[in-house]
């Protein structure tokens, strides 16, 4: 088939390389270069990049508009295929292609519908995840399902870990859901709408840990926004991120024992759990921290340039 492919982030490059290795690409449909780091750089998406790569031609619009219609219409694509695109398609776009578009979504739908489903899941404490596949349809993510496939968590998967091995699932299920279209076999079931949960886009902020949740929470964000934005509080006036944590079994003080507001408090150490602070209910073991400017770093390492952090309260300094 001759398939237009859509897409932006690392996640869609396995179905990228899958849709040329057996369909015609007519060209990549990715976002235009944006500002990206400490200089604010324009930077392309990794699609684009690998796409060029690929010697396949390149859709780089700022707009979705009647232009690109008559660019994608020329191109005499039968399918649309999209995968983490980040835009929303303008009404009559599908009407371009005879077979019509699919959408390769990284969660079970209708659970976690829209643009942050894998943090979403790990966030949430899911015991399983996926890849659905469905048809393109008018609302995000409400398209028939045509092919799904499960994905058990263990609870220590991070947003990093678990965007590689579902971006090589999306891959497998894709090549299979396209065999079918061409063959005309694809039968779609239509999700369950009282079933359905939505996520947002995921921002900078998100990242900054409220200690006064309880210690399961503060654990599942720091693997949920990790490697982005990053789990961070605030230590003395600086910026510190917490690169891995986990549940301590270990009874922190008791809030009547330290004063009002005790969380995020920093109270002792255990050689299995690393550094002890304080949360809304229970306590937080970091393993792995990193403070502004500096270099990540083992907690027994941190420690040792930096005694006055056990008695510290973290986050004081949050606006």
């Amino acid at each position: 088939m001759r398939i237009l492919f859509a897409g932006s982030p690392q996640l869609a490059i396995p179905s990228l390389e899958s849709v040329r290795a057996r369909h015609e690409v007519a060209a990549v449909l990715t976002n235009p270069d944006r500002p990206a780091g400490r200089r604010a750089e324009p930077a392309p998406t990794p699609v684009k990049v690998r796409a060029l790569e690929l010697g396949l031609r390149l859709l780089q619009p700022a707009r979705l508009d009647g232009k690109l219609d008559e660019e994608v219409k020329a191109l005499g694509c039968e399918l649309l295929v999209v995968v983490a695109f980040g835009r929303i398609f303008p009404g009559g776009f599908l009407e371009l292609f005879p077979r019509g578009g699919i959408n390769v979504h990284p969660s079970l739908l209708p659970r976690h519908r829209g643009p942050s489903p894998i943090p979403a899941a790990i966030l949430a404490g899911d015991r399983e995840t996926g890849v659905t596949v469905q048809r393109l349809a008018a609302r995000m993510d409400s398209g028939d399902i045509l092919k799904a496939g499960r994905l058990p968590l263990s609870g220590t998967e991070t947003t990093g870990s678990l965007t590689k091995v579902l971006a090589d699932l999306g891959a497998q299920l894709l090549v299979q859901t396209l065999a079918e279209v061409e063959q005309g076999r694809e039968r779609g079931t239509p999700q369950a709408e009282a079933e359905a949960t939505y996520c947002r886009l995921v921002r900078k902020q998100d990242g900054r840990i409220p200690w006064d949740r309880e210690a399961g929470h503060i654990e599942r964000l720091i693997r949920a926004y990790h490697p982005w934005p990053g789990a961070f509080t605030t230590f003395r006036g600086q910026v510190l991120h917490l690169l891995e944590a986990g549940v301590c079994p270990l009874p922190p003080p008791a809030e009547g024992a330290q004063g009002a507001g005790a969380q995020g408090l920093v109270f002792g150490t255990d050689n299995r759990y690393g550094i002890l602070v304080h949360a809304g209910q229970g306590a937080v073991g970091v393993t792995r921290l990193q403070l502004q400017a500096k270099k990540p770093m083992d907690w027994r390492s941190f420690l040792n340039g930096r005694k006055d952090f056990v008695g510290s309260q973290l986050g004081v300094d949050d606006d």
